[in-house]
């Protein structure tokens, strides 16, 4: 599947100042924040939308969160391997489809192109593989081929389950007793109460073919893939078992994250499926959490059209903590607009403060679990400063090149700004 062009991301390998510092962020499964200890290279794998509905403010607060890790890794000389699903075949999908009288691959295709407008105005980095369950149905076989090997496989009326607790580490990702397992499950498109289920939270892995619903050939019939498996078996043809971080919102910790590590790692007899799990908080409306089965969606693709300058968008986001859930405002994107006019005013001038300090300040809030919020002061600080008349100073680095070598203090909050966050100046 076509991904989007990514902006160009200017480098701030010139400006080495202080002690490196280490990459941390919160692991759900431990609780705690942890170092992510990728030595030159990293794998990420992010899942990604369901195609039946435009891009909301959700979506883009989740994908920003990832786009700034991806962004602090490589400031700290890390390659990295991103890889983002599509899930363009599942029930929600072939519901929406239904009730709009139009062929489900025909939406899913306008509804990933519209994402891909969004995530390219948001300048947010595209993934190295940006790959649908579609195309990954031949790899999708084989891992619940593997599943069946290992005996972790039953029927249901034709369809094909998979027995959760064949893992012995299932529940280790969420931590949650069973009661809420099954709440969540039901809640998340899991079906806890079906009949011949040998344990309520067992999940499917094979659909068989249902009238007027789309199928595929297999070994185990004509039928489609469930939701858990498609990213289970995407993310490890892709990156491999235990890759550095396993991404998403927080409402796909149970069943989803939980599961799909599980398939995973039963089926490969190799663990751990990823090392960190590292999740975003939920926006929502009117204290209500933002999906598209509530309607209450705040669409960027909407914003954009009203007018709103996608950076502005993007910098409203980055304002809050990606961990924290957080109901979104008008005053949020005026907030927003405001501070970013004034930003742009500082770094237009031909001087300001010192911006080293604030280049280290602005790696050691992301170093420390991605603390744009704090970042985000360090930039304001600057700004008030540079707009109040503070002398000319010029960045410079622990070499000392010549003065006509250093770099003028706006232009390196531009490019700390450009580099890191992703915010245009």
């Amino acid at each position: 599947m076509r991904s989007w062009a990514s902006p160009p991301v200017p480098s701030l390998a010139g400006v080495r100042l202080g002690e490196a510092l280490t990459l941390r962020v919160h692991d759900t499964a431990s609780g705690r924040l942890v170092p992510l200890q990728s030595i030159g290279q990293a794998r990420m794998y992010v899942c990604g939308i369901t195609p039946y509905d435009a891009t909301h403010l959700g979506h883009a607060a989740t994908y920003i969160a990832y786009d700034v890790l991806q962004r602090a890794w490589r400031d700290a000389g890390t390659n990295v391997s991103y890889s983002q699903n599509v899930t363009d075949v599942d029930d929600p999908l072939l519901e929406r489809a239904r009730e709009r009288g139009e062929d489900w691959a025909a939406l899913a295709d306008r509804e990933i192109e519209l994402f891909r407008e969004d995530m390219t105005a948001l300048r947010v980095l595209a993934p190295d593989d940006f790959v649908g369950a579609v195309e990954s149905i031949p790899s999708i076989v084989a891992l619940i081929e593997r599943l069946r090997e290992r005996g972790a496989v039953y029927h249901v009326d034709g369809d094909l389950y998979f027995e959760v607790h064949t893992d012995p580490g299932f529940g280790d990702v969420s931590g949650y007793d069973e009661a809420t397992m099954r709440r969540l499950s039901a809640e998340n498109g899991g079906d806890p109460d079906r009949t011949g289920k040998r344990d309520p939270l067992d999940c499917l892995l094979w659909r068989a073919v249902r009238p007027d619903e789309p199928a595929w050939d297999s070994p185990f019939g004509p039928g489609r893939p469930g939701w858990h498996v498609e990213c289970a078996a995407m993310a490890v043809e892709l990156l491999g078992m235990g890759f550095d971080v396993q991404g998403g919102g927080s409402d796909l910790i149970f069943p989803h994250h939980e599961t799909s590590a599980s398939e995973a790692q039963v089926a490969l007899d190799e663990r751990p499926f990823a090392q960190a799990y590292v999740h975003a908080g939920l926006v929502g409306l009117a204290g209500k959490k933002m999906s598209k089965s509530r309607g209450n969606l705040v669409l960027v693709s909407e914003l954009r059209r009203l007018g709103h300058d996608p950076t502005a968008i993007r910098l409203a986001l980055l304002s809050h903590h990606y961990r924290h859930d957080r109901d979104w405002t008008d005053g949020d994107l005026g907030d927003a607009e405001a501070r970013l006019d004034r930003w742009r005013t500082a770094v237009g001038r031909r001087a300001g403060p010192d911006a080293v300090p604030v280049v280290d300040a602005v790696r050691a809030a992301l170093a420390d679990g991605l603390d744009t919020p704090r970042a985000i002061v360090a930039i304001d600080v600057w700004a008030e400063r540079a707009l109040a008349g503070a002398e000319e100073a010029v960045a410079r680095d622990s070499s000392g090149p010549p003065p006509d070598e250093q770099i003028a203090a706006p232009t390196l909050i531009r490019t700390l700004c450009d580099g890191l966050l992703g915010l245009a100046l």
